[in-house]
């Protein structure tokens, strides 16, 4: 069982007692982030820049936190043997994502290959994490990968916390386990506020694949044809799943090809942590999925839709939520 709040560690503030559901107050929360047309992380924006839409209408903003509340970071890592062998080429830039956090920020570590296990729970001592991945083991015989199981039971521990709730994956995204699985996962999601950041291990391994089908094709290599193909057809199918969790929860997914891609990768997730906004509305009580959409004002200074422009700004956020029952 993960343990959220050890001895000697710093619990983190909630971000917004309003944000914990109760049968007086039930609130969507919304971690959003808001990305400049340079690709730069904006801060300081006041509330009334932010518009929220529960399919296409705008709903009143009744909670708006400060994006510099402390976030609970839970790092969910994969120990196959396709992670071992190009393990030091994002370990050894894991300090760029540990210099980036805040003080107050607590980061905890999972691992898994069939289960998830504990490997760091939550700390505010950053080096603590280091010290752990460093000491992680891996899995150098075959088997199966349980990735969704494993962020359904992640999700599951997390559950209890409130504030901002953030779970960072470094993955193939390679999963084992039946479509059941998956499709349990994307319901789980829709009445979840955490918000999913995806680095993809293994590209060096992508290259190398096609690579190597090439060269099987052109001498007749049929079953080791047919084997790569299988392979690139999985890691497919692992890039598309990596990009939805990240698109649906409001974060970002990231692809490396080669070792000096990770360092600016860490860097990067650490400054969306840093800039992110906690928007709140009130819900629908149908019991349906709803879309949200998230815009920003531009100016601030026009009345109506006209005066928000997308091409200024790019925002993540959730894609939807669960209502509850009237």
């Amino acid at each position: 069982m993960f343990s959220a709040h050890p001895e000697g560690a710093q619990q983190a503030s909630p971000v917004a007692p309003a944000l914990i559901q109760s049968p007086r107050v039930q609130l969507v929360p919304i971690k959003t982030s808001v990305i400049d047309k340079h690709g730069n992380f904006v801060g300081g924006l006041p509330p009334n820049r932010f518009h929220v839409f529960d399919n296409g209408a705008e709903q009143p903003i009744t909670l708006f936190a400060p994006i510099d509340a402390p976030a609970q970071v839970l790092v969910l890592l994969e120990t196959s043997p396709a992670v071992y062998l190009i393990r030091d080429q994002h370990l050894a830039a894991a300090y760029a994502f540990v210099e980036g956090l805040g003080p107050e920020d607590q980061v905890g570590l999972v691992t898994y290959d069939q289960t998830p296990k504990t490997a760091l729970a939550f700390t505010s001592d950053k080096p603590a994490l280091l010290a752990a991945l460093d000491k992680t083991q891996y899995t150098l015989g075959m088997g199966d990968l349980d990735l969704y199981d494993s962020i359904s039971a992640v999700l599951d521990w997390l559950e209890p916390m409130t504030g901002k709730r953030e779970l960072v994956l470094l993955t193939t995204g390679i999963d084992s386990s039946p479509p059941s699985h998956w499709e349990a996962l994307v319901k789980k999601l829709e009445s979840e506020d955490v918000v999913i950041f995806s680095v993809e291990l293994g590209g060096s391994l992508r290259a190398g694949s096609g690579k190597k089908h090439q060269a099987f094709a052109s001498n007749g290599g049929d079953q080791a044809s047919e084997r790569t193909y299988e392979s690139q057809e999985a890691f497919g199918r692992a890039d598309r799943g990596l990009r939805w969790l990240a698109a649906t929860t409001g974060g970002l997914a990231y692809f490396p090809r080669s070792e000096g891609d990770f360092a600016p990768i860490y860097r990067e997730i650490a400054s969306a942590l840093r800039h992110q906004y906690v928007l709140g509305i009130l819900p629908a009580h149908d019991n349906q999925f709803h879309t949200l959409t998230v815009e920003v004002d531009s100016s601030g200074t026009q009345p109506g839709r006209a005066r928000r422009t997308r091409a200024d700004y790019r925002v993540l956020a959730r894609a939807g939520y669960l209502a509850p029952g009237p």
